[in-house]
């Protein structure tokens, strides 16, 4: 299997972390954002990764969509399940998703992307970086206003999920697509002093879930 990718990005980290955990081995194709959408357009008709191409005979070409990436991942191999058995449980861990890609994947990145371009410029000051953080801004609206709501939704969000701190798994008794999107669309926040000094077991729970997926830490949790 081959992942295209932007390797900075939250929902690709998303489908890593699914391929990891189901220890299905695969590749990556790093894309330079921009020229990428000369590959993927042809092949999805949309300009978004991640991007699976499973590579195998008899099976679709190309799959877009981190969402659509989990299904499949489900069909394709039925040992280590991301999907929970209790019906009811399953439909929580599915709005859960929904909601963290919709509101919380967006709103982490607005966050990040302005602390990168103010107190966080000496990340990385370098003149390639900067544009490419700048073009993202102008990309998505991230202004001082939209910011505002969006670390308005980040508390929100660290409420909603504070019972992590208690319960190794968001939903049920086993990691499941829930857990997966939470770490990976709240890992960029591991480089924001505030966010690791005000919500440590969140952190805690991104290593741990890291872990068991197989997965490269996160910049800011590396060792």
């Amino acid at each position: 299997m081959l992942l295209l990718q932007f390797s900075t990005s939250h929902y690709c980290r998303k489908a890593r972390l699914a391929l990891g955990y189901k220890k299905i081995p695969y590749q990556v194709q790093n894309l330079t954002p921009g020229l990428h959408i000369l590959k993927l357009k042809p092949l999805t008709g949309l300009t978004t990764v991640p991007v699976l191409l499973p590579q195998k005979t008899g099976e679709l070409e190309a799959i877009a969509d981190s969402t659509r990436i989990f299904n499949y991942l489900e069909t394709y191999q039925s040992d280590r399940p991301l999907m929970l058995s209790n019906p009811t449980q399953q439909t929580q861990a599915l709005l859960l998703e929904d909601w963290l890609d919709e509101s919380i994947g967006t709103a982490t990145r607005f966050v990040y992307y302005h602390y990168r371009a103010g107190e966080g410029k000496s990340i990385d000051p370098s003149l390639s970086s900067q544009l490419v953080i700048n073009i993202v801004r102008r990309q998505y609206g991230i202004t001082p206003a939209s910011v505002e709501l969006a670390q308005k939704r980040l508390e929100n969000a660290m409420t909603v999920l504070s019972h992590w701190q208690t319960q190794p798994y968001l939903v049920g008794d086993r990691l499941s697509i829930a857990d997966i999107t939470a770490t990976a669309l709240l890992s960029p926040l591991a480089l924001i002093p505030y966010y690791r000094q005000t919500y440590p077991w969140l952190f805690e729970k991104i290593v741990t879930i890291h872990n068991i997926c197989g997965e490269t830490l996160p910049p800011g949790l590396s060792s």
